[in-house]
């Protein structure tokens, strides 16, 4: 799906293959553009205060520094010709040197935006797309006389820092207002308010547009959550086609309207009526878009790459139902072990073709990703079965 965007960039500057691309961070998104863009000819720079990163390890070059820091900051745009970054959270002082010293493409704007509840929420329904209900809480009383109008349960978060579901409370009482209210206001940020989406389904879009306005969305991804952290992405999502088209319909008009260069991740939730209302934004690749990688034409790292140097994004074209399913710490033995068992066959006879990908981080602490594997089969319950028959991983709601 394809649609052409009102606000451009530097539409007729490309990046071309042999430059280097600097990433800010070093973790496994990193790790995987880096992948990605050496089959297209670039090499790569990373900042990240990790030694022997998970992107480090692959990159050209890494700069072992605190993200704060303004100097390493300068090195890496000495040595770039282009920066991306692969979280939002990126100091204001490092985004405005980054801004006038190197080619950022991606702009300062949409991290400003997608860095702050109330200002990301105000961003996506100015594109005329649907969120839930809120209202920023300054006091335990506004807390209160909110959860009486928006009814229990609903959700408590802070305005910054919160991700796989930390920084927010689901308030399912009167009784848990006070403890909420004083747990989340030790984050020094502003708190909002959400009413609670009772959800048929969670979904994902991500879409990429260039700075020439060319836009493309990947198919959509229904996700399952365990304990807050993605477990299952499965695609095609088992939702009407109409719905399909909705969702990245909504996912490309948020990428024109907030302006966006490269990536951006939409999540969502689909009501049981088929409303679908937008939950969260990312300016960069996701967790939920790690299917691309072997399902589709183009995968979601190198159609980031392809944005940020502007070059004709590739096809999104869905060519096998996959599901991905994440590996944390505490499935890493057990994975292994299984690896000798003959879960992982890939011939003639398997009915699912697994592809596993870890990122090369030193300790696996339980709940820390350490990788994910797309199961690609003819149809996504076999994929999902495979899950169920490796046994490693806690049972969920499908």
């Amino acid at each position: 799906m394809t649609e052409a965007g009102a606000k451009t960039l530097n539409s007729d500057k490309v990046i071309k293959p042999g430059a280097t691309i600097g990433i800010l961070g070093g973790g496994q998104l990193g790790r995987m553009l880096t992948l990605a863009g050496r089959n297209m000819g670039y090499r790569f720079a990373t900042l990240d205060p990790t030694e022997d990163s998970p992107c480090g390890q692959v990159a050209d070059t890494q700069i072992v520094a605190n993200y704060d820091d303004v100097e390493a900051a300068r090195k890496l745009a000495d040595r770039s010709d282009v920066i991306t970054y692969e979280f939002e959270n990126v100091n204001a002082k490092v985004t405005e040197l980054l801004m006038k010293e190197a080619y950022v493409p991606q702009g300062s704007q949409l991290l400003y935006t997608t860095q702050h509840r109330f200002r990301e929420k105000k961003a996506i329904e100015a594109s005329g797309v649907p969120v839930a209900p809120y209202e920023e809480i300054k006091s335990v009383d506004q807390l209160r006389e909110a959860v009486l109008r928006f009814g229990a349960p609903c959700v408590l978060k802070t305005a910054t820092g919160g991700y796989d579901g930390k920084g927010q409370w689901v308030i399912r009482s009167l009784d848990e207002v006070q403890e909420a209210f004083e747990t989340l206001s030790r984050a020094h940020t502003e708190l909002v308010l959400e009413q609670f989406i009772h959800f048929d389904k969670e979904l994902s879009v991500i879409a990429a547009r260039s700075p020439r306005g060319e836009v493309k969305a990947f198919p959509v991804a229904e996700n399952i959550h365990v304990d807050n952290i993605l477990h299952l992405s499965i695609i095609p999502a088992r939702i009407p086609q109409a719905v399909q088209k909705e969702a990245e319909k909504l996912a490309i008009r948020i990428a024109s309207s907030l302006g966006v260069i490269g990536l951006i991740a939409v999540e969502m939730f689909l009501t049981k009526d088929g409303q679908l209302f937008v939950n969260e934004l990312a300016p960069r690749p996701h967790n939920s878009g790690h299917y691309t990688m072997e399902a589709c034409r183009s995968s979601q790292f190198e159609q980031h790459i392809r944005a940020i140097c502007n070059l004709p994004l590739g096809s999104t074209e869905l060519m096998s139902p996959v599901v991905m399913v994440n590996v944390l710490g505490e499935h890493v033995e057990p994975l292994i072990e299984l690896m000798d068992q003959g879960l992982f066959a890939e011939d003639g006879e398997s009915p699912v073709s697994p592809k596993l990908h870890l990122y090369g981080k030193h300790e696996a602490k339980e709940k820390r990703k350490m990788g994910h594997i797309n199961l690609l089969a003819s149809h996504v319950d076999t994929a999902l079965d495979w899950v169920d028959r490796a046994g490693i991983w806690k049972a969920s709601k499908r």
